[in-house]
This record gives structure tokens, sequence and C-alpha cells, in this order.
């Protein structure tokens, strides 16, 4: 097989299903394998326009499956993954906590034991032709806690993780880590802010705001809506993700922001204001009317805010979109759909 081919876990996803179809376009000389469980979470309508392409493969399976995940590896030689895979809603996490453990924890030592085995001799061993193979770690910024008013979180920050998606996740980046260090497997890992953007799943809360906007309901914000996040369009954290599997060192972690921070009575003041001017409503209210408060989220945390700096300064990525542009896309999408 003259061309190369990567593993893409959970690119039924949000933010999978934005990075397949970017990543075939860009990188015409890799295959791309995805392999995706399709939970609630993932659906192959957001893949569409991927299906017909010779370099595309979807395979329906799970991360936590040795047998299947060492199976693709031998069948397809895969020489490089983005592991995107992972149950994200914060609130299925407070519900119902054991399949964050499953997916997120044993599906990531599932993946990195396949591609030490494939990749590797030994320790510090790299089988002859694999020298290249590198895999790259999608994470959160959720693992590093709650910040007060003021600071950012950066590559050093201690991780401090509240949620047992949080805690789940930051259990994955330890193991990406460890493998690097007892193995000297070519990793990499990415801590990203909030993205938004289309194909994102009904439950979060863009979605929901404009879900709720448009079918005349209340708009529902957690307690006192000042709950800060730094929001990233999506294909900015995808352009992100690939620069740091070319270019970022094996061992390191990049922090990816948009330097867009808003609280979620922000967000929903924002994307009223779009409804308002694309969409308006019959009786000419404002949408911002529905904006409704209800009990805040166990455990919430209080503010996320990225220093993207690392990123920025070693492997020249800066976010293509402000937080206006971005928006506008995103509900130009939804309203399309």
């Amino acid at each position: 097989m003259s061309e190369k081919t990567v593993l893409v876990t959970g690119g039924a996803g949000f933010i999978g299903s934005n990075f397949i179809p970017y990543f075939l376009e860009h990188f015409p000389p890799y295959r791309v394998v995805n392999l995706d469980k399709l939970t609630y979470a993932g659906s192959l309508e957001n893949l569409k326009e991927c299906q017909n392409r010779a370099r595309y493969t979807f395979v329906q399976g799970d991360i936590c499956e040795a047998e299947l995940v060492n199976k693709l590896f031998e069948q397809y030689d895969i020489r490089g993954v983005f592991h995107l895979a992972a149950e994200s809603h914060v609130d299925n996490s407070i519900s119902g906590p054991l399949p964050f453990v499953k997916t997120n924890i044993e599906g990531t030592f599932t993946l990195l034991e396949a591609a030490r085995l494939h990749w590797m001799q030994a320790p510090g061993q790299v089988k002859p032709g694999y020298e290249g193979c590198r895999f790259h770690h999608i994470s959160t910024d959720e693992v590093y806690g709650s910040l007060g008013e003021t600071g950012y979180f950066t590559e050093q920050t201690p991780y401090a993780p509240n949620s047992p998606y949080s805690a789940s996740k930051a259990s994955s980046d330890f193991l990406v880590r460890a493998y690097y260090h007892t193995y000297g497997l070519n990793v990499t890992t990415s801590n990203c802010s909030n993205n938004y953007g289309p194909k994102q799943h009904a439950e979060k809360l863009i979605p929901t705001i404009i879900r709720r906007a448009l079918g005349g309901q209340p708009i529902p914000i957690y307690g006192d809506g000042k709950n800060v996040r730094d929001w990233l369009y999506v294909l900015d954290h995808c352009k992100a993700i690939v620069r740091v599997w070319q270019k970022g060192r094996a061992g390191e972690t990049y922090n990816i922001g948009g330097h867009n921070e808003r609280n979620n009575l922000q967000i929903a003041a924002a994307v009223c204001g779009l409804l308002d001017q694309l969409k308006p409503s019959a009786g000419g209210k404002s949408y911002q009317a529905q904006i409704t408060f209800v009990k805040d989220r166990a455990g919430h945390d209080r503010r996320y805010a990225i220093d993207a700096s690392k990123i920025e300064t070693q492997l020249g990525w800066k976010p293509e979109e402000n937080f206006a542009t971005g928006l506008r896309k995103t509900v130009e999408w939804y309203l399309q759909k």
C-alpha cells in the first residue's frame, strides 16, 4: 500500500466529523480509517461528504475491544492515530460515570497498547520503517479544574479534575504520558477549550440555545449564568490537531484555545441576537425573553481559560475565526439544517 493509513477514533462525533473531511482534503497521501462505536453522540449523517471517497473507510466498533483494534492496526498497517473517541458530556458523567471510565480510560489504554505492539520492538526501540508513526491524543482543559476570576491554564498547570468526565480524561492523559516515558512511544497530547461549530450534538450549550429558541421553549441557563468558558471554533481546533501531529515534539502537551472567554449568559445573548437577525420570531419579540435560570450543575467549574502561547509560538498556529465570525457560521449551519 503506497498511501499511509491513519486511524481516527470517534470520527462520527462532533470534532471527528469536522476533522476527517478537512484531513482528507488537505493530506492526499493518507488514507483514513474511522473507528466509531456510533453511540448516541455519533452519526454517519455527519460524514456524508466522505462516504464515497476512495481514501476513507468506516468501521463500527468499540475502542475497548482489543482484538478489533489490533486487527485494524495489522490489516491497514496504521501509521498514525488521532484519538478523539470519548464520552464527553459532563451531565451524563454525573448521572452515569461508568461509560466514561470504560471508554476514556480503558479505550485509551487499548489503543496505546495496539500502537506499541505495532510500532515498537522493545522499550525505546522502534521497528524499522515505523520511525515516523505518531499517536496524538485529544483531551480537554477540564482536567485542570477551575480557575478564579483571573489567570490561565498553561501546560504546567497541576491537574485537578472535578467531574467524573474530567477525571477520566485526566487518567487517559497520564496513560499517554506513561507510554512515552516508559516505552518511548511517539505521542503528543492537546488539551482544548470548549469547541463550537457545525455538527455539534444537540445536548451541548449552543445547539440547545438554538433549538429551544426556535421551538418557543425556555432556554435553560445553569445557576447565575456567570460560568466562563474559552470558546474555540471546531475547524480551528482541527487545524491545530494536525499542526501538533506534524510538528509537535514527542511527549509534549499543547493547550489549544480560542481567546474567546464568554460566560453562559453572554453566549445565550449572542446566539439569540443572531437568531433575531437571521430568523426573527413570529411575535417579533427577542428570543432573549426565553432565557430561564435553572438549578446549577453539581460541581460546576466556574471558569476555564487557556493560555495557548506554546502552540502559537512554537508551532505557528493561531485561531482564524473570532467569536463573532465563528458563531455566525454556526448559527447559519443550524438554521439550514
